[in-house]
């Protein structure tokens, strides 16, 4: 009897040590792996990336702004730019020399220059550019540089065997707030319309306030199995950055 519990717990032993480990291999830590002062990078999954640049601003001082790499056999995509061309240009570079990958598009998802300042250097580069069609008309009047595709409600585009969705879902920032999703590792770029945990409102010049919230329910629904979520600004999370910011604009 003394044996075969001996092997029983032996078993069980092996069962518990093992499902410890499978789960700390989906356990990812993120890390900075770049830094200069008009750039930083920080790896958040195995292949997702925060770029984040700098924005000198009256109201708010120096603002970190946020952009997303997401990347499958040696190909990317970017979700906004940095806030101006060097920055672009340090980016690119450093996608090229330490990803040692492609880049196969860059979606500014909103026209403001945190999201489309450095659009400049990809377009000499011949990286393709998409935006909602929207952004693309508040660019030009704005005579900000101009992305060259447009889509009407969302884009799917490929890097090596994975999708990769930009999709508008209604105002809330600005009128042509669009949101990106990487389905495989279920990340979602909410850009300027999802705000960091604690956050206040933020910069309202362009924004439709009675629409906000609204807005990102339909972002909530779209997407429910969401593990990552990364704002415009600030700290990157989970599903509660949705909930927050639909919170912090309701009956607005």
């Amino acid at each position: 009897m003394k044996i075969i519990s001996k092997n029983i717990f032996a078993i069980l032993f092996s069962f518990v040590i093992l499902s410890c480990s499978s789960q700390n291999k989906n356990i990812f830590k993120a890390k900075k792996i770049y830094e200069s002062k008009d750039l930083v990078i920080t790896q958040i999954s195995e292949n997702s990336f925060i770029h984040t640049s700098f924005k000198q601003t009256n109201d708010f001082g120096n603002v970190p702004c946020n952009g997303l790499i997401v990347r499958d056999n040696n190909e990317t995509i970017i979700f906004d730019t940095p806030t101006n061309d060097k920055g672009s240009e340090e980016l690119i570079q450093w996608i090229n020399e330490k990803l040692h990958a492609k880049i196969n598009a860059v979606i500014p998802t909103h026209f403001h220059d945190d999201s489309l300042g450095g659009l400049l250097p990809f377009h000499k580069k011949n990286i393709p550019s998409y935006s909602y069609a929207k952004t693309i008309e508040l660019a030009k009047e704005n005579n900000f540089v101009i992305p060259e595709n447009s889509f009407n409600d969302s884009v799917v585009l490929k890097i090596g065997n994975k999708d990769v969705i930009a999709k508008y879902f209604g105002e809330g920032h600005t009128r042509d707030n669009a949101v990106g999703y990487f389905p495989s590792e279920n990340i979602l770029f909410g850009g300027c319309l999802l705000k960091e945990l604690e956050a206040g409102k933020g910069y309202l010049g362009d924004a439709n306030v009675s629409a906000w919230s609204n807005t990102v329910e339909k972002v909530k629904k779209e997407y429910p199995n969401v593990k990552i979520v990364v704002p415009g600004h600030g700290d990157y999370g989970d599903g509660r950055l949705l909930d927050y910011t639909i919170t912090l604009f309701k009956g607005q």
